[in-house]
């Protein structure tokens, strides 16, 4: 899954997947080498050597999609140059098919294909979602000497009926840099790193980080964690945020149980620049036992912690789905002609609710934030098609219309979650829950033994009650909505109000500010009604901000003044420095923030305290 954050609207607004072995001779295995030392023009040799080829034509692709990403992305069209030779070093004829494959001739002759890869930080123009944009977090960077984020999918490809061979990679690099990876290296060399994988998915699974060693490791009940940090100018480093990140994966642990048996967990976090060559789109994607996970550097301590929290939580709970109970469309992914699954509802709504589930479970939030965050989740539900079946939606998300609606994954998806686990404890007397039911499905089938899509309602009726199979069908592969009062009561939790702040540039998906397109300077609108914040300092329609707080801001870092007014405090003193009516002036003062009435929940019958207690204390 891609866990996404920082869908940017004019400026920002906030919030927004195989393992397996083989045996094979030493001369059936693909041995890769990628360059990373003499890169020219921002591009990378990969040297790639086949195994033994027995037809006369072969093919090799480079992914069009991965799992997790539910996006079609075409990492073929960033290689470029691609060449086949034979023993004597003699040119075989290639044909490229389309963007992501490449037919080689007289292929039993090959010895070796070669082919420069561009990355794909470069090229991002957005957010990396709803656009043409590659997600940042399963993208590429190429930063000669300073930074490569080598998302293995993005420089290594397969050749057609060789996906199950073994691969050898070898990786040369700076001396200055080291590779921060779940994978061990077989190669004791300060230049070159060697990794070796039972079959094409597994290195797929392994993203792999080159810069200068910022990591700390440190072991949660068994399981070594890994945090590296690249951080553009030294703002941030792994042992800045390691306290919080131990914290948060101990709880996760305990919360877990029995279910995970990862040895080793990676976290790669690449902070972003912002300029227009850096990447863009902010959130994480994970795998079997790493997560990347791409954020700007400009963000202040305490939001990007908050951020890590959220979106490394999300990933590493994808250990449980689709990671150990999936599909055999997920066990027998097809790169270049996917087919989808229909439960995008476990996959990432059950992972998302796990994420913020286990949070109250642990003691990391309190009920009034789990409750604020499911009246988020259900607000912004709202906005998506709530009658769209999800099974039909996650079936066909790689197409239109259902492709925009992914997003809905880790809103109803969540809720889904939510409703099934209430379901189940309120049948069960407290005793069990959602987790209980993960517990059973990872004993029935696993990392190796996958499912067939149209028999896991049953199933999880099986394990279950019947009224959680009748809720599959009519809310889930259904068209109905969910009437999520009904289920929240079950365990004595009713609607409420609350007043809290809002963004101050932001209300929703509309700013208080725009840009001019000529100058590239900031401008408040006129034509909205200011907020709290505006009027606090007599700021007018029109007026153009040119500093806050001594700092300059236009288009160019306006991603920044977003991200530090979150961290603002109501009653904070503030200097802006504007132009009005082609003069400029100081204006001082404190900061008001915008408070917003909203709804939440809260506990609402004590005689369902027991029951609410089992629900998010159980």
């Amino acid at each position: 899954m891609k866990k996404i954050l920082y869908t940017l609207a004019l400026a920002v607004t906030l919030w927004s997947c195989k393992t397996g072995s083989t045996s094979a001779g030493k001369s059936n295995v693909v041995e890769v080498n990628i360059n990373l030392v003499d890169v020219k023009d921002d591009k990378v040799l990969v040297t790639v050597t086949p195994p033994k080829i027995k037809t006369d034509e072969v093919v090799y692709s480079i992914p069009k999609t991965v799992p997790g990403t539910y996006s079609t992305d075409n990492y073929g069209k960033y290689s470029e140059d691609f060449k086949a030779f034979d023993t004597k070093g003699n040119a075989l004829t290639v044909k490229r098919i389309d963007d992501n494959s490449w037919s080689i001739s007289n292929a039993k002759a090959l010895k070796k294909i070669t082919y420069l890869v561009n990355d794909t930080f470069d090229t991002e123009k957005g957010t990396g979602f709803g656009n043409d944009d590659v997600f940042s977090p399963a993208g590429t960077n190429i930063n000669a000497g300073v930074n490569f984020m080598v998302n293995t999918h993005g420089f290594v490809g397969y050749f057609k009926d060789n996906l199950e061979v073994p691969y050898k990679v070898t990786i040369t690099h700076p001396e200055t840099l080291w590779g921060a990876t779940s994978m061990t290296d077989e190669d004791a060399s300060k230049t070159s790193d060697v990794f070796t994988t039972p079959r094409y998915a597994v290195l797929v699974e392994n993203p792999i980080m080159y810069s200068k060693p910022d990591y700390t490791t440190f072991n949660v009940n068994g399981m070594d964690i890994l945090i590296a940090v690249y951080s553009p100018t030294g703002k941030f480093t792994a042992e800045s945020i390691t306290p919080e990140m131990k914290t948060m994966m101990t709880a996760q642990k305990n919360f877990l149980g029995k279910v995970n048996a990862t040895k080793k967990y990676t976290v790669l976090l690449y902070l972003s620049s912002m300029a227009k060559d850096d990447a863009h789109g902010f959130g994480a994607l994970e795998h079997p036992t790493a997560t990347t996970v791409v954020l700007p550097e400009s963000m202040p301590k305490e939001k990007l912690v908050e951020s890590m929290k959220d979106v490394v939580s999300h990933e590493f709970f994808h250990i449980v789905t689709p990671l150990t109970i999936h599909s055999k469309e997920i066990q027998y992914f097809d790169y270049n002609a996917p087919k989808m699954s229909e439960h995008l509802w476990m996959y990432e709504g059950v992972t998302e609710y796990f994420a913020n589930l286990f949070q109250i479970n642990q003691g990391l939030i309190d009920e009034a934030e789990f409750y604020s965050r499911i009246a988020d989740k259900i607000e912004q539900a709202k906005g998506l098609n709530d009658t769209m079946s999800f099974t039909v939606m996650s079936k066909n998300v790689l197409e239109q219309p259902y492709k925009d609606q992914y997003l809905n994954v880790y809103q109803k998806g969540a809720l889904i979650g939510m409703c099934i686990d209430i379901i189940i404890r309120e049948k069960s007397n407290g005793e069990r829950g959602i987790l209980d039911l993960m517990h059973k499905l990872s004993t029935e089938y696993g990392v190796d033994k996958p499912f067939n899509d149209d028999e896991l309602f049953a199933k999880i009726t099986q394990l279950t009650y019947p009224e959680v199979g009748e809720f599959l069908n009519k809310y889930v592969a259904g068209t109905t909505p969910i009437p999520y009062d009904f289920y929240l009561a079950k365990v004595g939790v009713a609607k409420a109000t609350e007043k809290k702040p809002g963004s101050i540039f932001l209300k929703g998906q509309t700013p208080y500010i725009t840009i001019d397109k000529q100058t590239k300077e900031i401008i408040v609108r006129s034509d909205i009604e200011a907020n709290e914040f505006f009027k606090n300092l007599k700021l007018k329609g029109g007026d153009i901000i040119l500093a806050v707080n001594n700092k300059p801001y236009s288009l160019e870092n306006i991603y920044d003044l977003i991200t530090e007014s979150e961290n603002w405090k109501e009653n904070d003193p503030i200097t802006v420095k504007i132009k009005r009516a082609g003069k400029e002036e100081i204006v001082k003062g404190t900061v008001k923030l915008p408070y917003e009435e909203s709804e939440t929940f809260k506990a609402a019958d004590a005689s369902k305290e027991k029951l609410k207690n089992a629900w998010l204390k159980g």
